[in-house]
Protein backbone atom coordinates (compact mmCIF):
# COMPACT_ATOMS: atom_id res chain seq x y z
CA UNK A 1 0.00 0.00 0.00
CA UNK A 2 2.76 2.45 1.01
CA UNK A 3 6.38 2.52 -0.06
CA UNK A 4 8.87 5.35 0.39
CA UNK A 5 12.37 5.64 -1.04
CA UNK A 6 14.88 8.09 0.47
CA UNK A 7 12.04 10.37 1.56
CA UNK A 8 13.19 13.72 2.91
CA UNK A 9 11.36 16.72 4.33
CA UNK A 10 13.32 19.90 4.96
CA UNK A 11 11.88 23.12 6.35
CA UNK A 12 13.83 26.23 5.38
CA UNK A 13 13.65 29.77 6.73
CA UNK A 14 15.95 32.74 6.15
CA UNK A 15 18.04 31.76 9.15
CA UNK A 16 17.88 28.00 9.53
CA UNK A 17 17.30 24.74 7.67
CA UNK A 18 15.67 21.91 9.60
CA UNK A 19 15.59 18.33 8.38
CA UNK A 20 12.37 16.78 9.68
CA UNK A 21 12.67 13.52 7.70
CA UNK A 22 16.00 12.13 6.53
CA UNK A 23 16.05 9.40 3.84
CA UNK A 24 13.04 7.47 5.11
CA UNK A 25 12.63 4.03 3.52
CA UNK A 26 9.37 2.44 4.57
CA UNK A 27 6.96 -0.28 3.46
CA UNK A 28 3.43 -0.70 4.84
CA UNK A 29 1.24 -3.47 3.50
CA UNK A 30 -2.52 -3.33 2.95
CA UNK A 31 -4.32 -4.12 6.19
CA UNK A 32 -1.18 -3.75 8.33
CA UNK A 33 -1.22 -2.07 11.78
CA UNK A 34 1.88 0.05 12.45
CA UNK A 35 2.79 2.34 15.35
CA UNK A 36 5.30 5.21 15.13
CA UNK A 37 7.27 6.11 18.25
CA UNK A 38 9.99 8.54 19.22
CA UNK A 39 10.63 11.70 21.25
CA UNK A 40 8.89 14.99 20.52
CA UNK A 41 10.28 16.62 17.40
CA UNK A 42 11.65 13.40 15.91
CA UNK A 43 9.48 13.61 12.77
CA UNK A 44 6.53 11.33 13.63
CA UNK A 45 3.78 13.82 12.82
CA UNK A 46 5.64 15.11 9.77
CA UNK A 47 5.88 11.55 8.44
CA UNK A 48 2.18 11.02 9.12
CA UNK A 49 1.32 14.23 7.24
CA UNK A 50 3.41 13.16 4.24
CA UNK A 51 1.89 9.67 4.25
CA UNK A 52 -1.56 11.26 4.51
CA UNK A 53 -0.91 13.52 1.48
CA UNK A 54 -1.33 16.65 3.61
CA UNK A 55 2.30 17.64 3.06
CA UNK A 56 4.73 17.06 0.19
CA UNK A 57 8.24 15.63 0.64
CA UNK A 58 11.20 17.78 -0.31
CA UNK A 59 12.81 14.89 -2.17
CA UNK A 60 12.58 11.12 -2.55
CA UNK A 61 9.74 8.94 -3.80
CA UNK A 62 6.38 8.06 -2.28
CA UNK A 63 4.31 5.22 -3.73
CA UNK A 64 0.67 5.00 -2.59
CA UNK A 65 -1.52 2.19 -3.92
CA UNK A 66 1.08 1.57 -6.60
CA UNK A 67 1.29 5.19 -7.82
CA UNK A 68 4.35 7.42 -7.41
CA UNK A 69 2.74 10.55 -6.02
CA UNK A 70 5.50 12.65 -4.46
CA UNK A 71 5.15 15.35 -7.14
CA UNK A 72 1.36 15.30 -7.44
CA UNK A 73 -0.47 18.62 -7.37
CA UNK A 74 -2.57 19.51 -4.33
CA UNK A 75 -5.73 18.79 -6.33
CA UNK A 76 -4.60 15.26 -7.20
CA UNK A 77 -3.39 14.63 -3.63
CA UNK A 78 -6.72 15.87 -2.26
CA UNK A 79 -8.65 13.50 -4.52
CA UNK A 80 -6.55 10.51 -3.43
CA UNK A 81 -6.78 11.59 0.20
CA UNK A 82 -10.54 11.99 0.42
CA UNK A 83 -11.21 8.69 -1.34
CA UNK A 84 -8.70 6.53 0.53
CA UNK A 85 -7.55 8.00 3.86
CA UNK A 86 -9.23 8.69 7.21
CA UNK A 87 -7.60 10.93 9.82
CA UNK A 88 -7.94 10.87 13.62
CA UNK A 89 -6.36 13.72 15.59
CA UNK A 90 -5.46 14.23 19.25
CA UNK A 91 -7.58 17.39 19.40
CA UNK A 92 -10.64 15.67 17.82
CA UNK A 93 -11.14 18.54 15.28
CA UNK A 94 -14.93 18.28 15.46
CA UNK A 95 -17.13 21.14 14.26
CA UNK A 96 -18.87 22.59 17.30
CA UNK A 97 -21.85 23.89 15.29
CA UNK A 98 -22.67 20.43 13.94
CA UNK A 99 -24.32 17.56 15.79
CA UNK A 100 -22.68 14.17 16.27
CA UNK A 101 -24.66 12.86 13.30
CA UNK A 102 -23.67 15.81 11.09
CA UNK A 103 -19.98 15.58 12.04
CA UNK A 104 -19.86 11.91 11.06
CA UNK A 105 -21.86 12.56 7.88
CA UNK A 106 -19.57 15.33 6.64
CA UNK A 107 -17.06 13.22 4.63
CA UNK A 108 -19.93 11.54 2.78
CA UNK A 109 -21.30 14.93 1.75
CA UNK A 110 -17.91 15.89 0.32
CA UNK A 111 -17.79 12.59 -1.58
CA UNK A 112 -21.27 13.06 -3.07
CA UNK A 113 -23.05 10.08 -1.50
CA UNK A 114 -26.84 9.99 -1.80
CA UNK A 115 -28.99 10.91 1.19
CA UNK A 116 -30.12 7.30 1.60
CA UNK A 117 -26.56 5.94 1.56
CA UNK A 118 -25.40 8.66 3.98
CA UNK A 119 -28.15 7.75 6.43
CA UNK A 120 -27.31 4.05 6.19
CA UNK A 121 -23.58 4.48 6.69
CA UNK A 122 -23.81 7.08 9.46
CA UNK A 123 -26.34 4.97 11.37
CA UNK A 124 -24.09 1.91 11.09
CA UNK A 125 -21.08 3.84 12.36
CA UNK A 126 -22.97 5.46 15.24
CA UNK A 127 -24.15 2.03 16.33
CA UNK A 128 -20.60 0.68 16.10
CA UNK A 129 -19.26 3.61 18.15
CA UNK A 130 -22.15 3.31 20.65
CA UNK A 131 -23.18 6.88 19.92
CA UNK A 132 -26.69 6.52 18.50
CA UNK A 133 -28.23 7.91 21.69
CA UNK A 134 -26.01 11.00 21.31
CA UNK A 135 -26.57 11.60 17.60
CA UNK A 136 -28.34 14.95 18.12
CA UNK A 137 -25.88 16.20 20.74
CA UNK A 138 -23.20 18.77 19.97
CA UNK A 139 -19.49 18.07 20.67
CA UNK A 140 -19.40 20.33 23.74
CA UNK A 141 -22.12 18.19 25.32
CA UNK A 142 -19.92 15.07 25.16
CA UNK A 143 -17.08 13.68 27.24
CA UNK A 144 -13.58 13.52 25.80
CA UNK A 145 -13.94 9.82 25.12
CA UNK A 146 -17.25 10.34 23.34
CA UNK A 147 -15.78 13.15 21.22
CA UNK A 148 -12.91 10.93 20.15
CA UNK A 149 -15.38 8.18 19.21
CA UNK A 150 -17.18 10.72 17.01
CA UNK A 151 -13.82 11.60 15.42
CA UNK A 152 -13.14 7.91 14.80
CA UNK A 153 -16.61 7.51 13.29
CA UNK A 154 -16.03 10.45 10.97
CA UNK A 155 -12.68 8.96 9.90
CA UNK A 156 -14.10 5.56 8.99
CA UNK A 157 -17.59 6.33 7.64
CA UNK A 158 -16.32 6.46 4.03
CA UNK A 159 -14.57 3.08 4.57
CA UNK A 160 -11.02 4.27 3.78
CA UNK A 161 -8.21 1.86 2.98
CA UNK A 162 -5.83 3.69 5.35
CA UNK A 163 -6.43 5.24 8.77
CA UNK A 164 -3.85 7.67 10.19
CA UNK A 165 -4.09 8.52 13.88
CA UNK A 166 -1.90 11.21 15.48
CA UNK A 167 -1.82 10.69 19.27
CA UNK A 168 -5.55 9.80 19.36
CA UNK A 169 -5.38 9.07 23.10
CA UNK A 170 -3.32 12.13 24.03
CA UNK A 171 -6.23 14.10 25.54
CA UNK A 172 -7.92 11.12 27.19
CA UNK A 173 -7.68 9.38 30.55
CA UNK A 174 -6.53 5.77 30.66
CA UNK A 175 -10.05 4.29 30.52
CA UNK A 176 -11.06 6.27 27.44
CA UNK A 177 -7.61 5.73 25.94
CA UNK A 178 -8.04 1.97 26.15
CA UNK A 179 -11.49 2.34 24.57
CA UNK A 180 -10.06 4.22 21.58
CA UNK A 181 -7.23 1.70 21.17
CA UNK A 182 -9.81 -1.10 21.12
CA UNK A 183 -11.60 0.77 18.32
CA UNK A 184 -8.29 1.03 16.40
CA UNK A 185 -7.97 -2.73 16.72
CA UNK A 186 -11.51 -3.27 15.50
CA UNK A 187 -10.85 -1.13 12.42
CA UNK A 188 -7.69 -3.11 11.68
CA UNK A 189 -9.55 -6.38 12.10
CA UNK A 190 -12.15 -5.09 9.62
CA UNK A 191 -9.40 -4.78 6.99
CA UNK A 192 -8.12 -1.19 7.13
CA UNK A 193 -4.43 -0.38 7.35
CA UNK A 194 -3.77 1.66 10.51
CA UNK A 195 -0.77 3.89 11.27
CA UNK A 196 -0.77 5.44 14.72
CA UNK A 197 1.61 7.94 16.33
CA UNK A 198 1.93 7.40 20.07
CA UNK A 199 4.27 8.13 22.98
CA UNK A 200 2.90 5.17 24.92
CA UNK A 201 4.86 1.88 24.72
CA UNK A 202 1.72 0.11 25.95
CA UNK A 203 -0.44 1.50 23.14
CA UNK A 204 2.32 0.93 20.57
CA UNK A 205 2.16 -2.78 21.36
CA UNK A 206 -1.39 -2.93 20.07
CA UNK A 207 0.13 -2.69 16.58
CA UNK A 208 1.74 -5.52 14.64
CA UNK A 209 4.91 -3.51 14.09
CA UNK A 210 6.52 -0.51 15.81
CA UNK A 211 8.83 1.89 13.99
CA UNK A 212 11.10 4.08 16.13
CA UNK A 213 12.21 7.49 14.85
CA UNK A 214 14.92 9.82 16.13
CA UNK A 215 15.99 13.12 14.57
CA UNK A 216 14.11 12.37 11.37
CA UNK A 217 15.61 8.90 10.93
CA UNK A 218 14.18 5.42 11.34
CA UNK A 219 16.49 3.95 13.98
CA UNK A 220 14.80 0.61 14.67
CA UNK A 221 11.75 -1.54 14.06
CA UNK A 222 10.26 -4.36 16.05
CA UNK A 223 7.44 -6.81 15.37
CA UNK A 224 4.95 -7.57 18.15
CA UNK A 225 4.35 -11.23 18.86
CA UNK A 226 0.58 -10.88 18.83
CA UNK A 227 -2.20 -8.33 18.47
CA UNK A 228 -3.76 -7.27 21.76
CA UNK A 229 -7.51 -7.09 22.24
Amino acid sequence: MIKTKNLRKVYTTEEVETTALNDINLDIKEGEYVSLMGPSGCGKSTLLNVLGLIDQPTSGQYFFLGEEISKYSERKRASLRKNNIGFIFQSFNLIDELTVYENVELPLLYLGFSAAERKKRVSEVLEQMQLMARKNHFPQQLSGGQQQRVAVGRAVVARPKLILADEPTGNLDSTHGEEVMKLMGDLHEAGAAVVIVTHSPTYAEYAERTIHLFDGNIVSENIQNKFKL
